[in-house]
Parts: structure tokens; C-alpha cells; sequence
């Protein structure tokens, strides 16, 4: 049974633990049952499967997880909040030092900034990302545990509606986070959040995006020519990619490029927004390496 939450007990519990919501931080807690119900069985905690939770507040889906049997590692950046969890989940922090990292229902909490955190070696594999995460820290977070291994299984994450459909996005209004996302996992939006479910209310709506890791498509020293390109791309979004990608990767040269979208089956007068991350992909390998200087190798 999911607990009991709203607005006013969100409040209540901020009131008796001497905090507030801090706006600098993106502080909006989760203020709604039904939603966190969602969530929760959108992650599907199994007992002792490895959870990273990202600024867990006051801990509401926290507990969910670790009701459903997760053992979960949790980042908080909010002093006054790492201690609040500290009170409120001693016997899951004392179940997890005495059982280990994977101890079902165990909590470890790590005080600090995510940003700051070797995200990916905080658990051992498998292990999924659940997390109501603060909106200025998405593309980082998700740069970061996406782009590094050991890569998650799994992430269902809040985030601002706008950032979790575009990067859900189909060919045509794409942009180079949704490529990124893309290339490292199956993606969909699983369901919008409407702004009443917080506390305080934030000036946009979200939405729960939910995501399958795929395994790499190209080693490490392709991924880097990969994202100098499509990076080359997104500069100029808007232009013709016979135009822009010359002009922002010049040592490669015009002929060249003209040549690559050719063998790539890519029309030279389309944008980089309609570009999918499988023509992303062949034109990457029609061209062959790029180096940091933006040479060809």
C-alpha cells in the first residue's frame, strides 16, 4: 500500500523539521499518491535489486523503494535533508551496513552534490536509476551514468515535461541530448505529471520518463567521432547539413562530407533535427573517424 501524501503532509513534515523548499536547488517534493503509485510501478522494486536514487527529499519515493524490497543508494546534496533521511530511515541505514550494499530495504545515503559523485561506480552492476530529479542537473546526470560504465539497466526518472518529450522525440525535432538518449536506450514518456502534484507547485508541468539500456553500438573512440559530429550538427540545428557541417568541421571537407551523406542515404538539404540516431550512425561510419581537432583520422 502506497503511503499516504499530499500537499498539506508535505508541508507539515517540511514545518516540523525546521526546512523549506529551496527554489536555487529545484526543490518541488512529490505531493500525490496516485503519482507516486505510478512510479513505483513503472521502477518495479524487486527485493535486493540495486536502486540510485538521485536528491531523494524527504524521502516519499525513498520508501516506496525500499517497501517493494530495493536496496537503494541515495544522493542528496540538502544538508538539512541528508539529516532529516538519516532519522527518518535509521534501521534502512543500519540494514545496510550490516547487510551490504545490496541488502533488500537497506538505504545508503551519500551526502553531497550528484554532480560532484562518480555516479556509475556507487553500485555495482545491475542496478536501475529511479529518481524525481532536480530539473537544472538532467542533461549532466544523464550524460553522466549513460555515457560511463557500468551503465544502469533501467532509469525511470521526473523530469520537466518539455526536456522528457523532446527527448522521447521522432525525427523531426530532435536535438543532440535526444540523440545522446537515444543511441544508449529504448525511450518513452510514460505519463505526464500535472504541477499540483508538488509542493510547492512548479511553473511547469513533468512528465516520468522511462527508459531500456541498450547495449553499445560502437567502441569508445567511435563514440567520441559520433559525438563530435553530431555536436558538429547541432550547432546550427536549423541549416542544411551540406552547409553547417563543413562550416563546423572544415578539416573534414566539403567533398568529403557530400560524398558521406551520399553513401549514408541522407538528402544533403536536411537538418540535423530530422536526422535519426541510426542515420546519425551510418554517416558517421561513411565518413570514418574524426579527431578532437575535428580532422579526419
Amino acid at each position: 500500500m502506497v503511503q499516504r501524501v499530499d500537499p498539506r503532509d508535505v508541508r507539515d513534515t517540511l514545518r516540523a523539521a525546521g526546512l523549506r523548499a529551496r527554489h536555487a536547488l529545484s526543490q518541488n517534493f512529490l505531493a500525490d499518491a496516485d503519482v507516486l503509485d505510478s512510479i513505483l510501478a513503472e521502477a518495479d522494486p524487486a527485493p535486493g535489486r540495486r536502486v540510485l536514487e538521485i536528491g531523494p527529499g524527504l524521502g516519499i519515493l525513498t520508501r516506496g523503494l525500499l517497501d517493494g524490497g530495493a536496496a537503494v543508494t541515495a544522493v542528496e546534496l540538502d544538508r538539512g535533508l541528508a539529516a532529516f533521511l538519516r532519522e527518518r530511515f535509521a534501521p534502512e541505514l543500519e540494514r545496510a551496513a550490516g547487510g551490504g550494499p545490496g541488502a533488500p530495504g537497506g538505504l545508503r545515503l551519500i551526502e553531497g552534490d550528484a554532480l560532484d559523485q562518480d555516479l556509475v561506480r556507487l553500485l555495482e552492476p545491475p542496478y536501475d536509476v529511479v529518481a524525481n530529479l532536480p530539473y537544472h542537473i538532467t542533461s549532466p546526470v544523464l550524460h553522466h551514468f549513460l555515457g560511463d560504465e557500468p551503465r544502469p539497466e533501467r532509469f525511470v526518472l521526473m523530469l520537466q515535461r518539455e526536456v522528457a518529450e523532446r527527448i522521447a522525440a521522432k525525427p523531426g525535432s530532435l536535438s543532440y541530448l535526444t540523440v545522446f538518449v537515444q543511441y544508449h536506450a529504448d525511450v518513452r514518456v510514460a505519463f505526464v505529471v500535472a504541477r499540483n502534484a508538488f509542493e510547492p507547485a512548479p511553473d511547469v508541468e513533468s512528465a516520468v520518463l522511462s527508459g531500456v539500456v541498450r547495449p553499445r553500438r560502437l567502441a569508445p573512440q567511435d563514440e567520441d567521432s559520433l559525438w563530435r559530429l553530431v555536436q558538429a550538427g547541432f550547432r546550427e540545428r536549423r541549416k542544411m547539413l551540406h552547409n553547417v557541417l563543413p562550416r563546423q568541421l572544415p578539416a573534414v571537407g566539403r567533398k568529403r562530407f557530400e560524398d558521406a551523406l551520399a553513401a549514408a542515404g541522407i538528402a544533403p538539404d536536411r537538418r540535423p533535427q530530422t536526422v535519426s540516431v541510426d542515420e546519425w550512425l551510418a554517416l558517421r561510419a561513411a565518413l570514418g573517424p574524426i579527431d578532437s581537432e575535428g580532422a579526419p583520422e
